[in-house]
């Protein structure tokens, strides 16, 4: 249920970032769902191993090189999903993956952490 709910938001998040950034498209409701789906395979499977081959990178860059990691799976969604998905250029992909981590952090932090807090007591 968690998973589902997890694709839920993340979807939702890829439309905002779609509605602010104009070389972000997607094609539909449907798009993002599948988009979401998508990268969080990839996130399953392909990050941890760019994680590992890119470590001295990354701590080198005390942790900034992520956004670069989180770029290439988006990337790699969109060469996957095809023209309902479309990031025209790496610096777009840079761009909307800052947006998404900010926006995954501002929603753990303001509504899924105090809802955890709710039901604990």
């Amino acid at each position: 249920m968690r998973w589902i709910a997890s694709l839920v938001v993340n979807s939702i998040i890829l439309i905002v970032v779609a509605g602010y950034i104009d070389t972000f498209h997607l094609e539909s409701i449907t798009a993002a769902l599948i988009a979401s789906f998508i990268l969080s395979i990839l996130n399953v499977i392909v990050r941890p191993i760019l994680i590992i081959l890119t470590l001295p990178v990354t701590v080198l860059t005390l942790g900034l090189f992520l956004f670069v990691i989180n770029a290439i799976t988006l990337m790699i969604t969109q060469g996957i999903m095809g023209d309902s998905f479309v990031i025209e250029g790496f610096g777009t992909a840079m761009l909307a993956s800052i947006i998404i981590s900010v926006l995954h952090l501002l929603i753990q932090k303001v509504i899924i952490e105090p809802l955890q807090e709710k039901k604990k007591k």
